[in-house]
């Protein structure tokens, strides 16, 4: 099985892919940027406010494929500046506690975002 995941509870898609695709046990998202669904435009407020978009972003596709942040295995930050990483980490473990196993993880910085995004994680779950 191979089936693309539409949510209008979370940005849509700023080019030519889905918002995730779900297999038989998985579901692969891809990167959300600090986008407000409602609007289209990038949430005030820096990175923690950035990052805590993203992270509600990606809750919400989960949510429509089936599956939630506790069952992500793998995400992949993108950061336009590595020094605001402190920052996004601790938005970060709001959402993924240190205490409840969170998932493997890459950090990168990049030259630049789609939208001049400050951050942007993609992940790879389980479904339930």
């Amino acid at each position: 099985m191979r089936q693309a995941v539409k949510t209008a509870k979370a940005p849509a898609a700023v080019g030519p892919y889905s918002q995730a695709i779900k297999t038989d046990n998985m579901v692969y998202c891809s990167g959300q940027l600090g986008l407000d669904p409602a609007t289209g435009e990038m949430v005030k407020g820096g990175v923690e406010a950035q990052a805590r978009q993203v992270l509600r972003n990606l809750e919400a596709v989960l949510a429509a494929a089936g599956s939630d942040l506790r069952q992500v295995v793998k995400c992949t930050v993108f950061m336009q500046d590595l020094a605001d990483f402190a920052v996004m980490n601790k938005i970060y473990t709001e959402f993924f506690p240190a205490d409840a196993e969170p998932p493997a993880r890459s950090t990168f910085q990049v030259a630049k975002l789609p939208k001049d995004g400050l951050v942007e994680i993609e992940a790879i779950a389980l479904l339930k």
